[in-house]
């Protein structure tokens, strides 16, 4: 299993991947994360009771006006048919501009009462299983340390 250590300013969450259930969308997050395409960006979009949402390129500096604009400059398919497509709290799910437009951008879900309407839009790829306590601290601008891959 495939797991994701997400070091924040804020703290430290872990993830499981759903790399049975998405697998194109784990391989392309974890050769992002590989790649260290992740560290120094922001969390440039932050909704309490609602989502963190990270992985903007442009988000390096910011005040940055494109933050949340940007993307790895390709994107990649939705995943939204398969199993485990329930966004709850500390769900790992892909931002997108429309179906099948997501690339590097993704959020960490705060709570299923404002999300599950999020249900078969966005693929959801992993679940914070550590660390759970950080989802809460993390606030608009807050640093993204660095995402390393745990293979076990």
């Amino acid at each position: 299993m495939k797991k994701a250590k997400i070091e924040t300013e804020k703290g430290t969450m872990v993830a499981e991947l759903y790399e049975k259930e998405t697998p194109g969308t784990v391989d392309n997050f974890v050769k992002l994360s590989n790649d260290g395409f992740y560290n120094g960006l922001r969390f440039h979009r932050v909704i309490p009771g609602f989502v963190a949402q990270g992985g903007c390129p442009h988000s390096k500096n910011p005040d940055d006006p494109k933050a949340g604009t940007g993307g790895p400059g390709y994107t990649i398919k939705c995943e939204t048919d398969a199993e485990k497509q329930y966004h709850d709290r500390g769900v790992l799910s892909m931002a997108h501009a429309g179906r099948d437009t997501g690339g590097s951008q993704f959020f960490i879900v705060h709570s299923r009462q404002n999300t599950q309407h999020l249900d078969g839009q966005h693929t959801c790829f992993g679940k914070i299983i550590e660390g759970d306590e950080v989802i809460d601290d993390i606030k608009a601008g807050d640093l993204i340390e660095k995402i390393t891959i745990i293979e076990s």
